[in-house]
């Protein structure tokens, strides 16, 4: 995502508050909510949860729930906002039976808890039961599309999926009436209005009217199928839908309603004598401005690739991002070392970082296993062995990628900066991947990329729009130089799909890249027309992209105590660009491991590595592992914990039983050969 060649200048005028906190949110996903139970905004039927509320807000609930996990950089989670909160303004009034909620799978602090409910896409839609006890991921929505009739719809068919005894109280029955009871309710006075919808069989207009109607009182509604001819007629009722209306004091007759529409039945119901609204506690959301955050503006120069905004992005893509993946087996193990040897042998960062990428490429190449744990992954990454020189910040800090809201830019542009660079380098430096198996493809770093989005980017419907760009034309890639224009010109036309869409930056809108201001040689204009002198764009593209315009301008440095190459996942991130109150105050983790010194000896993997994560590897699920392996004592390089020790004390005594056994086991058989071949004296 690029400028438009406008000024970068962007923080808010002296004595004025920033504009986050002064404009009001548009979409749900930039929602910010202190720790709790899920709460409503004001004005909004959108329930937002956290890692704080999800589990006690879903579980032996009195509601059936339809959460949505999304991500606040995903350009269509951002685009379906406003079907999401129009549809929760729609089936506002069915709250007592299911609600509509969202938990965002970008913030640092609910990254754990989308892990454990097993959410590696975005959007991804989950139903979750009423009363149920036990903690489960949900059930995912099996719609044929995401409009706002269908979610609503297949709303209508999990709560009917509830067995009588699980169904929320607050749900009236949602069944066909049947013929031979609707004559009993029309001689029944019950002192109250009872509403009959007449309706085809796969009509759903009838179950939405008598959940609109569920806080009203002095009313039933009930719904009938048009399959008993005789009655219909008997009844008056010519088509269908119909509204047949039994009043308290027993006449009754069909309604006149302009149009069959569901929105004109509820109406009309709503609107009789002496039918009310019931008085309904639900939980205020705190104010909108309370949580605001202050927007750091850092300036930059657009003709600069920044060394903070790719080392941000590999932060995310290798700590969260992947994270999703509990563990990799397979094709997807395959993806992910493909990835990481073309990113280790071409990324033009920082020496501790190329380190780190050699160091996790080279232990991934050595594995003889075809499944290993996520967590496995993760150490490493953390720098939990204490190897000296090799570091990755655990901050996010936008600089060129930085948007004017916190949704907008961020990590979907350093992934395409981050793109481009590996292009670019593949194409400058040809020996770069030589040994990798890689050396005499073109398409490797475009192959690399197209495996990464296809099976880790969080957003799904990108990677199947990217997957879609490659099957088409990818295979006209022969040189190194047209992988680079490829992806260049892929670029270009998603930011012309996604110009004017809701997830565009109005500061950095959707232009045709580079723009003329920044390479004036790349256009040119034939017939009147403006066009691509293609030399020209990849001249620009190998100087932009190139180490020499890297800068270190605003990366974090790796002396710092805080930048922490070697923290846990848990700790705070500063996200995307936002600095919270909180983390102002320098609020740091006591149990953060300090840095490793900033250069050592060179990529080689010691064996004491091997040896910790094999351990990792042989139990993904056994957080001892992960605590002792924070309490290890370093001695000349290498760590051993109380698990080390245990584990030689268990090889020793599994050693001993061997050998015992073995001596009886010769020492028996020798004796019986004594007695075999004994020749008594004559």
């Amino acid at each position: 995502r690029r400028g438009s060649g406008r000024p970068t200048r962007g923080p808010p005028e002296p004595g004025r508050r920033p504009a986050a906190a002064r404009l009001p949110r548009l979409l749900v996903l930039c929602w910010r909510r202190r720790p709790g139970a899920g709460r409503r905004r004001r004005g909004d039927a959108v329930w937002v949860l956290d890692s704080g509320s999800v589990r006690g807000a879903t579980a032996n609930s009195s509601a059936a729930w339809l959460v949505q996990f999304y991500s606040s950089w995903c350009g269509h989670c951002i685009g379906y906002a406003p079907t999401w909160r129009a549809l929760a303004a729609d089936v506002r009034d069915w709250a007592t039976a299911i609600r509509v909620a969202a938990l965002d799978c970008a913030e640092e602090k609910n990254q754990e808890v989308c892990r454990a409910y097993d959410v590696h896409f975005y959007p991804t839609f989950r139903y979750f039961k009423a009363f149920t006890k036990e903690f489960t991921t949900g059930e995912n929505f099996k719609g044929p599309n995401r409009e706002l009739q269908t979610v609503r719809h297949m709303m209508i068919d999990f709560l009917q999926n509830h067995t009588e005894g699980s169904r929320p109280p607050a749900c009236p029955p949602l069944d066909p009436v049947p013929p031979g009871d609707i004559l009993s309710l029309i001689d029944n006075r019950g002192g109250r209005y009872v509403a009959i919808l007449f309706e085809s069989n796969s009509s759903y207009l009838g179950r939405e009217v008598i959940l609109d109607l569920i806080l009203y009182e002095n009313i039933v509604v009930t719904r009938a199928l048009d399959g008993e001819k005789a009655l219909l007629e008997k009844l008056g009722v010519s088509s269908v839908p119909s509204c047949y209306l039994i009043h308290p004091n027993g006449s009754h007759g069909l309604i006149n309603i302009v149009k069959p529409l569901r929105s004109f039945f509820s109406s009309y119901l709503k609107s009789l004598p002496d039918v009310r609204k019931k008085s309904l506690f639900l939980p205020e959301k705190p104010n909108k401005e309370e949580n605001s955050k202050t927007v750091v503006w850092r300036e930059f120069d657009k003709s600069k690739l920044y060394t903070a905004d790719l080392e941000s992005g590999l932060h995310y893509l290798l700590r969260v991002e992947l994270a999703a993946h509990k563990s990799l087996a397979g094709a997807e193990l395959k993806t992910l070392k493909d990835f990481v040897t073309v990113v280790a042998k071409l990324f033009p960062g920082r020496p501790p970082v190329r380190k780190l990428l050699e160091t996790l490429q080279e232990w991934l190449a050595s594995l003889p296993l075809d499944r290993i744990p996520y967590n496995a992954v993760l150490d490493l990454v953390n720098n939990k062995m204490r190897i000296s020189g090799i570091f990755l910040t655990n901050h996010i800090k936008w600089v060129g990628c930085q948007g004017s809201r916190p949704e907008w830019r961020g990590y979907p542009c350093s992934l395409w900066k981050l793109f481009h660079t590996l292009t670019v380098q593949a194409s400058t430096q040809p020996k770069a991947l030589a040994g990798t198996g890689f050396e005499d493809d073109p398409q490797a770093v475009l192959q690399a990329v197209r495996g990464y989005v296809r099976t880790f980017f969080g957003c799904r419907e990108c990677g199947e729009h990217f997957e879609e760009m490659a099957t088409e034309s990818l295979d006209s890639v022969k040189t190194p130089d047209q992988a680079v224009l490829w992806l260049w010109k892929k670029h270009n036309v998603v930011n012309g799909r996604l110009a004017g869409h809701l997830s565009e930056d109005p500061k950095f809108p959707k232009v045709p890249w580079p723009t003329p201001d920044l390479c004036p040689a790349c256009h040119e204009e034939i017939k009147g027309l403006d066009t691509w002198d293609e030399g020209q764009v990849l001249t620009f593209l190998k100087r932009h992209y190139s180490r020499s315009n890297l800068v270190d301008t605003y990366s974090v440095d790796q002396g710092d105590p805080g930048a922490g190459g070697a923290l846990a996942r848990g700790e705070e991130e500063e996200e995307e660009g936002l600095t919270p109150p909180e983390k102002a105050r320098g609020d740091r983790n006591p149990k953060s491991l300090p840095p490793p010194s900033v250069l050592g000896p060179g990529p080689h993997l010691p064996e004491s590595l091997h040896h910790r994560l094999d351990i990792r590897l042989q139990d993904p699920h056994a957080s001892g592992v992960h605590r002792e392996a924070e309490a290890a004592a370093p001695f000349l390089g290498v760590g051993f914990s109380s698990l080390d020790m245990s584990l030689c004390v268990v090889l020793y005594v599994a050693s001993s039983l061997f050998l015992m056994v073995m001596y009886f086991f010769f020492r028996v058989r020798s004796k019986r050969w004594k007695v075999k071949l004994y020749h008594p004296a004559v």
